[in-house]
């Protein structure tokens, strides 16, 4: 039976938070989701919109880099207006994969075209939204779909919403072979029912870095 991917998830404050929270797991995962707010479609605001220093800069520059990168795949979920303007920086990051919210303002569409092809691109949708490819958008440009757990997006440690399990099985069923993670809510004691659900990816951030022991965390929710 195929295993369920963990992707632990940071909400950072500044650089220094990813550098310090990679270095707590790094080995344990194939990949990392980073949340990026840009404080209009979530109220909250991450790195690099809450700067404290430049270093988003260097590495678009390639003078710094996303730390254990040669190992550590990161997966950046862009919740953000107007993603078109910038998703192209995050291809220069160093994205494998890159998330964009199908109820953000500007132009989605024309965002997925400028990375389709050159990262595998998820679309996020909210608790209470239809889970829909959008009209101009090929089928093949969306990798994977995230769905929701929670109500309140951009903040960690929500309570979980029970919805989010009959939507993944009615999203299996319109796309059966359509990758589903879930995002939001994901918890020790939530990740049975989701898995059961069908959902091929677990991203956690709470239920891991606010565990006593974020390795051992990780190992239980692998062990599920």
């Amino acid at each position: 039976m195929k295993r369920t991917e963990i992707i632990p998830a940071i909400l950072p404050r500044d650089f220094a938070e990813i550098l310090d929270k990679v270095e707590l797991i790094k080995g344990m995962v194939k990949t990392i989701q980073i949340d990026i707010c840009d404080g209009h479609f979530v109220p909250s605001y991450t790195w690099p919109y809450k700067k404290h220093d430049d270093s988003y800069e260097k590495i678009l520059r390639e003078e710094e880099g996303m730390p254990d990168w040669k190992q550590t795949d990161y997966e950046f979920d862009l919740m953000v207006n107007n993603p078109e303007n910038i998703v192209e920086n995050w291809l220069m990051i160093g994205a494998s994969r890159i998330v964009l919210h199908a109820e953000a303002k500007g132009d989605v569409v024309g965002a997925i075209e400028k990375i389709a092809g050159k990262v595998e691109v998820g679309l996020a949708f909210n608790i209470d939204s239809e889970v829909v490819i959008p009209t101009g958008v090929p089928a093949e440009s969306v990798n994977f779909f995230q769905l929701m757990g929670i109500d309140k997006i951009g903040y960690q440690g929500q309570h979980f919403d029970e919805k989010v399990i009959q939507k993944i099985k009615s999203t299996k069923k319109k796309y059966p072979d359509m990758p589903i993670s879930i995002d939001g809510g994901v918890s020790l004691e939530t990740a049975p029912s989701l898995i059961a659900a069908g959902a091929d990816r677990l991203i956690a951030g709470s239920a891991i870095f606010d565990s006593e022991n974020p390795i051992d965390a990780i190992s239980h929710f692998k062990n599920l």
